[in-house]
């Protein structure tokens, strides 16, 4: 049965097939918690905060810390810099990275159990692998921006990591880097398939911050495929996206 509990300020859901031990859960939710401490940008204890007070030099930062401001830097470069962590003010943010960076590990850790078929959702954002308890493909669906009780499109990923962006849950923040203040008015969701969900993640972030635009950056990336809701209600796919509509 599928467990969910609210840690970084959003539902984190997850089932494992074939087990009904807590203990796995647990551990795997112990370890989000984990991640909420430390990269929080809320809790003013987190190391994040620490370090953007000043009161922690970054040569003293954990490993994890390390490991997640270099995928920041290494996607600062990747994008054109659409994705920055780093604000205007000189702090550092990178949350556009840590969920799915989260939880790519929380999946590894359920696999080096043994489990095989498994979900991991939080706050849209998925890893899947192998099968549901039914025997069937896992299946991911992308919510209409403009009705949240309507389901526009049924992906079935297949081991692939599924990211979305958009503005219609949380309300405008994320904001083109290029054009300080200015908002992405355009788009309103941005669903990215990727080989991982980390990888679908820190794109899906920076493509949707380039508007429409994106969609075509998604198109160019070897192995990320896309689906974008625009403001005027019209969905553009990429040319690969369709592969992922059937189990």
């Amino acid at each position: 049965m599928p467990q969910t509990r609210i840690i970084m300020g959003m539902p984190i859901t997850v089932e494992i097939v074939g087990t009904e031990s807590d203990a796995l859960h647990r551990e795997v939710f112990d370890y989000f918690t984990g991640v909420d401490r430390r990269f929080s940008p809320y809790r003013e204890d987190s190391e994040l905060s620490r370090l953007n007070a000043g009161e922690l030099a970054l040569s003293a930062a954990s490993p994890e810390m390390h490991e997640v401001l270099a995928l920041a830097e290494t996607t600062r470069r990747e994008t054109d810099g659409y994705f920055d962590a780093r604000l205007p003010d000189g702090t550092i943010d990178p949350s556009g990275i840590v969920k799915g960076w989260a939880i790519l590990n929380a999946a590894r850790l359920i696999a080096a159990s043994g489990a095989r078929d498994f979900f991991v959702d939080a706050g849209g954002d998925i890893q899947a692998s192998g099968r549901n308890a039914n025997g069937e493909a896992w299946s991911v669906g992308i919510r209409s921006p403009f009705n949240p009780q309507e389901i526009v499109k049924v992906v079935y990923p297949n081991g692939a990591g599924v990211a979305t962006s958009g503005t219609y849950v949380r309300g405008q923040h994320i904001y083109n880097p290029h054009a300080r203040g200015e908002a992405v008015a355009d788009v309103v969701s941005l669903t990215v398939i990727g080989p991982d969900v980390l990888a679908a993640d820190r794109f899906a972030t920076a493509a949707f911050a380039m508007g429409k635009a994106g969609i075509g950056f998604i198109e160019r990336l070897e192995g990320l495929e896309g689906y974008l809701i625009g403001a005027d209600h019209i969905a553009t796919m990429t040319s690969g996206f369709a592969r992922y509509t059937a189990p």
